[in-house]
């Protein structure tokens, strides 16, 4: 078992699906055995989302696999998990989602220089499937013009 020096966990998803409007990086309250699994890169954050409950913003649906040498303290995979903001941010994020079509999601999971685990989290506006499609068009020609770049 080797455990990476560098944890970055992605979702890729999240800028093809929102149009992103501001961004935070927020910590997490984790068990012990939740932060063993974040180090050996043992998270899924692709279908994970934010919502508040009482003035407090949880990260939901984000599946941190069962630590391997874990007994019966290990963590459940896909529990709600507290974020650590500041309270003016917390009041702004509030006051953004109770607009119409904004929400808040996840776009990476990493560890600092300290060891703590942190995530960048996203103020997001749905796409239009027209939007989408534009998207890919865009990544599309931005590929053949880096192979035709790199023929030369």
């Amino acid at each position: 078992m080797t455990i990476s020096k560098t944890v970055n966990i992605k979702n890729k998803r999240a800028t093809f699906e929102y149009h992103i409007l501001d961004k935070f990086v927020a910590g997490m309250k984790l068990l012990g055995t939740e932060i063993k699994s974040i180090r050996q890169s043992k998270v899924n954050i692709n279908d994970s989302f934010c919502s508040f409950f009482s003035d407090e913003l949880y990260i939901r649906n984000m599946h941190i696999a069962e630590y391997s040498f874990g007994s019966f303290y290990n963590h459940e995979a896909k529990r709600d998990r507290k974020l650590l903001l500041t309270k003016k941010e917390l009041r702004r994020l509030k006051a953004k989602m109770e607009q119409k079509g904004h929400t808040i999601v996840p776009l990476r999971l990493f560890i600092n220089d300290r060891g703590l685990a942190k995530i960048e989290i996203a103020l997001a506006q749905g796409k239009k499937d027209y939007d989408k499609r534009e998207s890919i068009k865009e990544k599309d020609t931005k590929r053949e013009l880096d192979r035709a770049l790199k023929n030369f």
